[in-house]
């Protein structure tokens, strides 16, 4: 239920001290939105495997949250986090979304992508939610008294950072076909020069007068 005092728009990304409590921290959400106190457009339970892929475990909202055509932030954001951007934006090697949008590809680089994918643990469940708030009191409260830590970033950061991201996967699969277009022809080049060399070789030997 979305409410015209509900001025803000947020991306909100949990971690719990129990797993289980993201789960009943998903019930809160419907609760908060129920009541009007929070306009909620989708939000999910996901775990993050040990390969990096962010699952949903449980969801609310917009159907399509696994990020198909035409799903919501939270399903695209989802697919962005579990797809082969999201370990350069939130894995060990630490480079940000940043460097998207022609910024410095430093550590440093802020990046809201980033800081959601850092949140959510391997091995640990998480909550991730797009809302509509007045101000954070009501979801902090609810979240805290499960034993939850909330980040809170803009929805219209993560909006353009996973357009962004979404941009760069593209790019990067064109780039990685045409490498391999000329790998390919490099090889065949390589392989019929060979042959060219064997055969002159071989027309040359013929061409040399018998030794007397």
């Amino acid at each position: 239920m979305l409410d015209g005092a509900l001025t803000h728009e947020n991306v909100i990304a949990v971690s719990f001290a129990e797993d289980a409590n993201a789960y009943e921290a998903l019930s809160r959400l419907k609760e908060l939105d129920a009541n009007g106190g929070v306009g909620v457009r989708g939000a999910a339970v996901v775990v993050r495997d040990d390969d990096g892929k962010v699952v949903t475990k449980d969801q609310i909202g917009d159907e399509s949250v696994e990020g198909t055509v035409g799903g919501g932030l939270v399903g695209l954001l989802v697919g962005v986090l579990g797809g082969p951007l999201g370990v350069l934006v939130g894995g060990a090697t630490g480079v940000l979304v940043g460097s998207l949008f022609d910024e410095d590809d430093t550590d440093e680089t802020e990046s809201a992508l980033a800081d959601i994918s850092k949140s959510l643990r391997v091995g640990s469940t998480g909550l991730l939610a797009d809302v509509s708030e007045e101000s954070p009191v009501a979801v902090d409260a609810a979240m805290a008294n499960l034993g939850g830590t909330v980040l809170r970033r803009s929805a219209g950061d993560v909006q353009a950072e996973v357009a962004a991201a979404e941009e760069a996967q593209r790019e990067a699969k064109r780039q990685a076909r045409k490498e391999l277009r000329d790998a390919r022809r490099k090889k065949q080049k390589a392989e019929i020069d060979a042959k060219l060399a064997d055969l002159r070789a071989k027309l040359d030997r013929h061409k040399k007068p018998a030794a007397s």
